[in-house]
């Protein structure tokens, strides 16, 4: 079993690469982070749905993310979070005075201890401009906070642009 951190950009491939990592798999449960405030995400919802294998059980999970891991831990199944950024902006957003260093310990004890196959799907936010705005500033570093410490607690991590994957690390099973 293995915990796999998957990283890249906006429509780089990297949620079709962990649900094809997932699909080999007889039970898999999606953790979905995403919120809809609007109709365009709404959208992308959708799509995201359909795209998805019907028997996968999903859990909506916008906030309590640490918690829904260990309680999955130990399952015997799959599990899918797809995708940290969404949670982290949700955490931003409806919690912006916490302690956010805390808040990245907490998942990534959740995610250290975790047994059982995890995949996880996460935005790569800072190789780009430095973002105007303080609070958009505050996103990227705590993005990047967050993907660094959970690359540490991971076997594997995979960057993925234009839909092709570079293994960053590859953990003890080198032949996937």
């Amino acid at each position: 079993m293995s915990k796999t951190l998957i990283v890249g950009g906006a429509r780089s491939g990297k949620s079709s690469l962990a649900e094809q990592m997932a699909k080999n798999s007889e039970q898999v449960t999606y953790i979905a982070t995403a919120t809809a405030f609007d109709a365009e995400m709404t959208k992308r919802i959708t799509l995201h749905q359909q795209q998805r294998p019907k028997h996968w059980r999903l859990l909506e999970c916008p906030l309590l993310l640490s918690d829904a891991l260990q309680q999955l831990s130990g399952s015997g199944q799959t599990v899918l979070v797809d995708c940290l950024t969404l949670w982290l902006n949700n955490q931003m957003y409806h919690f912006p005075e916490q302690d956010f260093a805390l808040l990245r310990q907490q998942l990534a004890d959740a995610v250290s201890q975790f047994e059982g196959q995890l995949i996880l799907v996460s935005n790569e936010v800072g190789m780009g401009l430095v973002p105007l705005g303080e609070l958009n500033r505050l996103f990227v570093d705590q993005q990047g906070w967050l993907n660094q410490l959970l690359a540490t607690v991971c076997d594997k991590v995979i960057f993925v642009a234009a839909g092709l994957p570079l293994y960053l690390k590859r953990g003890s099973d080198a032949a996937d």
